[in-house]
């Protein structure tokens, strides 16, 4: 006992009144004390092997707490408008893959930034890349901006234009979007600030797939520049004149250090180049 409380650096009074507040809490003695000094029970065992997990335990929780600290290891979840996985964050993943292959990456997409607000502010992931929303209490950071661009088929005349004026949109047919994805309303209204009157043929909730069907002929349509990987085979002009919005990175907890690693990467690594018109 006395070697023990020295090892502990406590004196041995104290050591036995611990070793007596621990009999009484789980009822039976954790040594049994002999003329000659004292024996560990087997309760005492017990206890004891458990300790040794819970301490190992404790310490690979401070390890595994200075790792991620240290942006070396964790969980990071993404979410991004589905855009922007090929043409934005795929370079940034990989780094991250071969820079960090100790913290684990979890990505969902979505077709619209208002969705991703929603699972942001319910704790469902970390980050989230994209359009800027309708309405957040998320902190913002800008990445950049990105243009909006028409495509059109390959024989459409808007090819022939080296860039589409917007009354120029009035009676053609067009590839509209679902309510779900926030360029219905931004779209709708767009159009209406320059007095244009849109006739819409169908809506989809993809910008990637609203791009391929107005290259196959089902019309014209809005895209961002995003939305061009893969690049249709179409038609792609700008707008005039030119429409540009901000690509955001937003996230819950500023102050998270592998959320904060992530963020400087992609300002590090910036917007992709437009593809040039053709």
């Amino acid at each position: 006992m006395s070697d023990a409380a020295a090892s502990l650096y406590m004196s041995q009074p104290a050591l036995s009144h611990q070793i007596a507040a621990l009999e009484k809490e789980i009822g039976v003695p954790v040594v049994e004390r002999l003329w000659r000094g004292v024996k560990v029970t087997a309760a005492g065992r017990a206890v004891a092997e458990e300790a040794r997990i819970a301490l190992c335990a404790a310490e690979k929780a401070v390890q595994i707490g200075k790792r991620v600290g240290s942006s070396d290891a964790g969980r990071l979840r993404i979410s991004c408008v589905e855009t922007m996985t090929t043409w934005l964050l795929v370079p940034v993943l990989r780094q991250w893959r071969f820079r960090r292959p100790d913290v684990v990456l979890d990505l969902s997409e979505f077709t619209s930034g208002d969705a991703m607000v929603e699972v942001l502010a319910a704790g469902g992931t970390d980050v989230a890349v994209g359009h800027r929303p309708t309405v957040t209490y998320a902190h913002i950071e800008v990445l950049g901006q990105q243009e909006m661009v028409v495509v059109a088929p390959a024989g459409h005349r808007f090819a022939g234009l080296p860039a589409v004026p917007v009354q120029a949109l009035a009676g053609e047919r067009f590839v509209h979007y679902d309510s779900a994805n926030v360029m219905a309303t931004w779209i709708d209204q767009f159009a209406a600030s320059h007095e244009v009157v849109l006739d819409p043929v169908l809506r989809t909730r993809s910008c990637r797939t609203a791009a391929q069907l107005a290259a196959a002929g089902m019309g014209v349509t809005i895209v961002p520049v995003s939305a061009l990987v893969p690049r249709p085979v179409g038609a792609v002009r700008r707008l005039c004149p030119a429409v540009k919005g901000d690509v955001v990175a937003m996230v819950a907890t500023p102050s998270d250090t592998l959320v904060q690693a992530f963020v400087a990467d992609l300002h590090q690594r910036g917007l992709p180049n437009a593809p040039c018109a053709r």
